[in-house]
């Protein structure tokens, strides 16, 4: 089911310096900020060839992830993302096996244009899982 590692994510305070370690104390490509505020958040990528690291920042008042970011004031790995094939299908041989997904269940559009969706952290060994449609 689990196709590669798109992304790994971590969750920052300040988009702007993290985006500077990353592309000029490490020499990455980054990508320019994209807001989406139906996720609650501001990304960046880096692209490192053969995956990307996200660094996503809180987008509001109401952001998805504040409260992480208030927990971890100096930035954390917030999530991995794998690509799956059919995300409809692996949803629902999720959910038959007793995994949660996240929300309504439904898929959102995520940063790269594709559906995604987001397994809950008890159920994958204390690590928030994003499924993206390959």
């Amino acid at each position: 089911m689990l196709g590669r590692l798109n992304h790994i994510a971590i969750a920052v305070p300040d988009l702007a310096a993290a985006t500077a370690v990353y592309r000029d104390t490490l020499g990455a490509r980054v990508s320019a900020p994209q807001a989406l505020a139906e996720h609650g958040v501001t990304v960046v990528f880096v692209d490192l060839g053969n995956t990307k690291v996200e660094l996503l920042e809180p987008l509001g008042e109401n952001s998805t992830i504040a409260g992480f970011v208030e927990k971890n004031p100096a930035g954390a790995m917030h999530h991995v993302c794998y690509e799956v094939q059919d995300i409809m299908a692996a949803r629902d041989r999720l959910v038959a096996s007793g995994a949660r997904v996240l929300g309504d269940g439904n898929p959102k559009i995520g940063a790269h244009g594709k559906p995604v969706l987001f397994l809950h952290p008890k159920d994958f060994l204390g690590t928030l899982v994003e499924l993206e449609q390959a």
